[in-house]
C-alpha cells in the first residue's frame, strides 16, 4: 500500500456537495453536505458522495483505476465528517479497527433531557418498511449505545453532544426519539416543522487509524450555520403597546 502523503486541495476543486477536509494516498476525509446520499440506491441517478469522489479522483478520465471505497455511511440528511478508502487494502484494514473509532455528533433536539447527560442502551431492529425500531427481542435486535450531554437549552430545544459507540442505521434518530427528544427537523421519526429545512444533526468529529501508518488522526467538520443561528437565544417579545384607554 502507498505511504501516507498529503496532497492541497484548491477550493475551486472540491466535488459538489463535499468539502475536502484531508487527502492522501489511502484516504479522504470529507464534510458532507445534508441531503446528500453517501452510496448510490439506484434511484440517485449517480447523485452520491461516492459519485462525486469517483469522478474527482479519475479527474475527468473514464479509464482511470482510480477508485473510491466505502468505508462507513451517513444518513442523507445528515452533514459532517465522513471517510472513503482510495484502495481495497485501506478500506479491509479501516473496517477492521472501525470498532476503534470515536465518532461525535452535534443534534439539536426537541424538548429538554432529563437526566441532561447519559447512556441510552437498547435493541434495535428494522422493519420491511426500512424503519429501524427498538425490540426487548436480543435475536431480532443488534445491541445499540448512544452516549449523549446537553451542551445548551435554548428556548424549548437543547443543544446535544453525541458519542455514537455502536454504528447502526438511524441510531441516534431512533434512540432520541423513543426518549421523547425527536431531532429537530426529523420528518421520520419526529416531525417535520417549518423553521428547519433540514435534519439537525452533524457528524462533527471524526477519529481514527491511519490504514497505512496506523497513526491515530482526528478530524472536524466545520458547524454548519444552521446550528449558530439555532444556538442564538431567542429574541425576547416586543412589549404591548399600551392602547390608550384608561382602565376604570
Amino acid at each position: 500500500m502507498a505511504g501516507e502523503k498529503k496532497k492541497r486541495v484548491r477550493k475551486k476543486h472540491q466535488p459538489m456537495g463535499l468539502d475536502i477536509l484531508h487527502e492522501d494516498r489511502d484516504i479522504i476525509v470529507v464534510n458532507k453536505a445534508a441531503g446528500l446520499l453517501t452510496m448510490g440506491t439506484g434511484r440517485d441517478n449517480g447523485r452520491t458522495a461516492h459519485a462525486a469522489l469517483d469522478d474527482y479522483v479519475k479527474k475527468g478520465n473514464y479509464k482511470s483505476r482510480e477508485r473510491i471505497f466505502i468505508v462507513h455511511r451517513l444518513d442523507r440528511d445528515t452533514s459532517g465528517a465522513l471517510v472513503f478508502a482510495r484502495t481495497e487494502e485501506a478500506k479491509l484494514t479501516l473496517q477492521g479497527n472501525w470498532e476503534k473509532a470515536e465518532k461525535t455528533y452535534l443534534a439539536f433536539v426537541e424538548g429538554h433531557p432529563d437526566p441532561a447527560e447519559g447512556l441510552i442502551e437498547s435493541y434495535l431492529a428494522e422493519n420491511e418498511a426500512r424503519r429501524v425500531f427498538e425490540t426487548k427481542d436480543k435475536r431480532k435486535g443488534k445491541l445499540s449505545q448512544t452516549r449523549y450531554k446537553v451542551i445548551k437549552e435554548v428556548g424549548d430545544r437543547a443543544l446535544m453532544e453525541i458519542n455514537l459507540l455502536t454504528g447502526r442505521k438511524n441510531q441516534i434518530r431512533v434512540h432520541l426519539a423513543d426518549k421523547g427528544w425527536p431531532i429537530v427537523g426529523d420528518s421520520k421519526y419526529g416531525r417535520k416543522i417549518r423553521d428547519c429545512k433540514r435534519l439537525a444533526l452533524h457528524s462533527q468529529i471524526l477519529t481514527f487509524d491511519h490504514p497505512f501508518s496506523g497513526k491515530r488522526m482526528t478530524f472536524k467538520a466545520p458547524v454548519p450555520a444552521t446550528f449558530y443561528s439555532m444556538a442564538a437565544a431567542p429574541k425576547p417579545e416586543p412589549p404591548k403597546k399600551d392602547s390608550g384607554k384608561k382602565r376604570r
